[in-house]
């Protein structure tokens, strides 16, 4: 069973509709206290790989107060719940109700702004225990609809776990899904090269630059095997998403060579991969 939730605007409409598209039994705003029976009526259809995703929110009743309670009971019972949180930063999801102009749903007597932040407060004891949280401020409707067709088609979430790669930079904040942050700032920076400054780590001299520096075949030559030790170790106890976030100064260089390299070498383990190069436009 997987449970869409998360901030109003951050794409949770079309999470839904990409499970849809991929054989999903989508449900949009179930009430929480029918969550029980629904999945009572589930067990009864002949179906037994069917897929089920249920979409709840602040807009679905007394989901915020009971939510917590329900989901433990559920658990007990042997039910696996994944619950995927989409959020972004309010900046953007004050931009997509404009563009939209659609009502916030707590903004019936305040402004978007202050209704954007009394979500997001509400809402924090429900991120706290979510199985997978995504940060959507730099995806549009259809990198979503990708990313989650991508994550969600290959296997049945009791039986996989997702690994994703972000290559970011810190002066636009660390990735706050990251399970793992790597600091590659250490490394000899592109940038301050004349030819490659207006250049990106998907770009090959830039490529070749950091790669082929000592420094970056001795950190690769330690870092990948720390990590070939930890994912079957993550996998074993249970997690069903891990990411790995790379970050330099301006995530235009270094951070996406190292990205770029690890979800080669990372390819070798046979699980759902998928790498986002964050800030790599970003001025």
């Amino acid at each position: 069973m997987l449970i869409i939730t998360g901030l109003s605007g951050s794409g949770k409409s079309t999470a839904l509709r990409a499970l849809e598209d991929i054989g999903f039994f989508c449900v949009d705003n179930l009430p929480i206290r029918l969550l029980p029976k629904f999945l009572e009526l589930r067990a009864q259809i002949s179906q037994e790989d069917l897929k089920v995703a249920v979409g709840m929110d602040v807009r679905t009743r007394d989901f915020l107060s009971d939510h917590n309670v329900i989901f433990h009971r559920l658990k007990k019972q042997g039910h696996q719940l994944h619950v995927l949180f989409l959020e972004a930063r309010d900046e953007i999801l004050i931009r997509r109700f404009s563009q939209t102009r659609r009502q916030h749903p707590l903004a019936d007597h305040e402004p978007i702004a202050a209704a954007v932040q009394e979500e997001r407060q509400q809402l924090q004891k429900l991120r706290k225990v979510a199985s997978r949280i995504l940060d959507t401020s730099n995806f549009n409707s259809h990198q979503l609809r990708d990313l989650i067709m991508q994550e969600y088609s290959q296997l049945p979430l009791s039986q996989r776990m997702h690994l994703h790669i972000i290559s970011f930079g810190f002066k636009y904040g660390i990735p706050p899904e990251a399970d793992i942050v790597m600091d590659v700032r250490f490394l000899p920076n592109p940038y301050f090269i004349k030819d490659l400054a207006d250049m990106n780590g998907n770009d090959p001299p830039v490529q070749e630059f950091v790669l082929g520096r000592e420094e970056t075949r001795t950190f690769l030559d330690r870092f990948f095997p720390m990590l070939d030790y930890l994912i079957p170790n993550y996998q074993k106890e249970g997690k069903s998403h891990l990411t790995v976030a790379i970050g330099c100064s301006g995530g235009h260089h270094r951070s996406v060579v190292i990205a770029n390299s690890l979800k080669a070498h990372l390819a070798q383990v046979r699980l759902p991969l998928t790498i986002d190069h964050r800030d790599i436009i970003r001025e």
